[in-house]
């Protein structure tokens, strides 16, 4: 069924996500440890100057596990191991931008946690997440992603404003 949202432009979004495509399709990795959760702050590109989990883009040819894998070992320097898929995240953005996120735990991990351009990696209490911080959809998921349950939600933003959303998640 068609959503449709009003910007602040004043034109009518509308989205019927039935038939809804992705123009990219990216990954976010969330390693855990011992009631910790690794998380970054982002120094560059979407989501500039906030704190999300490691990830990035799918490459042409590249499976959503090998670009979770990927992605974190270029930002932080570790390699996920025992990599669970965790849920999706579908957004639109008034601007016409729209993004497929699939979202991966991981119960440990090899490598040396490492600053790069991309991140700024720290762990940080499962318990005493700065939310304040990230993307304000992540409040709504996270904590389903704690629980171990699984979720699809479909989001619009306006910039860094959520309009709408919805999400459904597996029975606890």
């Amino acid at each position: 069924m068609p959503i449709s949202v009003t910007p602040s432009s004043g034109m009518p979004f509308d989205i019927d996500w039935a038939a809804w495509q992705p123009a990219e399709t990216a990954v976010l990795t969330f390693i855990r440890r011992e009631g910790q959760l690794l998380l970054i702050l982002k120094k560059r590109g979407l989501g500039h100057g906030k704190i999300n989990a490691p990830g990035g883009r799918t490459e042409p040819g590249e499976t959503n596990e090998q670009a979770a894998v990927r992605e974190t070992q270029e930002e932080v320097g570790l390699t996920p191991l025992g990599l669970r898929p965790a849920g999706r995240l579908d957004f639109a953005f008034t601007d016409g931008y729209s993004l497929r996120c699939h979202v991966f735990t991981a119960e440990a991990c090899a490598g040396t946690l490492t600053e790069t351009d991309e991140a700024d990696p720290f762990w940080c209490s499962e318990s005493d997440i700065p939310y304040g911080r990230m993307w304000s959809d992540d409040r709504l998921w996270i904590p389903l992603m704690l629980q171990g349950r699984g979720f699809e939600a479909q989001f619009v933003f306006e910039g860094d404003l959520m309009l709408w959303h919805r999400l459904q998640a597996a029975p606890a």
